[in-house]
């Protein structure tokens, strides 16, 4: 398909042709924008180069923020949870300056593992669903699901011959948030295979792991958080880099 392209249009036949063409192009941002820039840029005196400039970035911008939305989407977060709410007076000891380091994403980046260590009210799963929002933010691939939801996923697709499959589908992700660890105990079989996952990921991609039982007590995830561990522990927040042995 080509538009007739014709000198002198009046202002409504130009206003239909960039309609006409942003829609064949798909620029849905700059055919919702360009009306207001224009009269924006009329009223500022921006030179052509700017005013394109202009258009670029509103469609750019915009693309990213969809991206992002699906990004956010796709992890499956059971809730919107965010840094900005979450509450840091409640618990002055729990110090912001880590959190915000965290929320940079580099430990993501270096595919590090995190895990939230505590009993239940002190934000572990508003801290890992925030952060894991973030990462999702900033481009990473991020999945959340509940430990016993994931475990009994793993069974059926043991039982049903496709573990390998499911196992590298969790293996993909740069993040995986594994919520409520400890909450019910797991059986022997349970516990193996979702240390596979882990296994899988171990040095490639992150997890980030939010859990009621003290570190020393989840001896299946030593070696896969050896590097770096983020211990939440009641009201304290206490981040150390220590290793273990298997």
């Amino acid at each position: 398909m080509t538009l007739p392209r014709q000198r002198g249009l009046t202002e409504q036949a130009a206003d239909a042709a960039i309609d006409s063409a942003c829609r064949l192009l798909r620029l849905p941002s700059i055919r919702n924008e360009f009306s207001d820039i224009a009269d924006r840029a009329m009223k500022d005196q921006m030179t052509y180069r700017g005013f394109l400039a202009e258009l670029l970035m509103t469609e750019c911008d915009d693309r990213s923020r969809r991206r992002s939305e699906r990004r956010i989407k796709a992890a499956g977060f059971p809730r919107e949870k965010s840094l900005r709410a979450f509450d840091f007076d409640a618990n002055p000891n729990i110090d912001a300056a880590t959190i915000h380091t965290l929320a940079s994403c580099e430990w993501i980046k270096k595919s590090q593992p995190l895990c939230l260590i505590g009993d239940s009210g002190t934000g572990k799963s508003h801290m890992l669903i925030a952060l894991g929002t973030e990462a999702a933010m900033k481009g990473y691939r991020v999945r959340y699901t509940l430990a016993t939801k994931l475990v009994n996923e793993l069974v059926e697709a043991a039982d049903e011959k496709q573990l390998n499959k499911t196992i590298a589908r969790y293996g993909r992700v740069d993040l995986l948030c594994i919520d409520e660890l400890g909450y019910m105990e797991l059986d022997r079989r349970g516990a193996e295979l979702l240390f596979q996952v882990l296994t899988e990921r171990e040095e490639k991609n992150s997890v980030a792991i939010a859990s009621n039982e003290s570190f020393g007590k989840a001896h299946m995830f030593r070696r896969t958080c050896a590097r770096q561990r983020r211990n939440f522990t009641g009201s304290t927040w206490r981040a150390t880099s220590a290793r273990t042995t298997p």
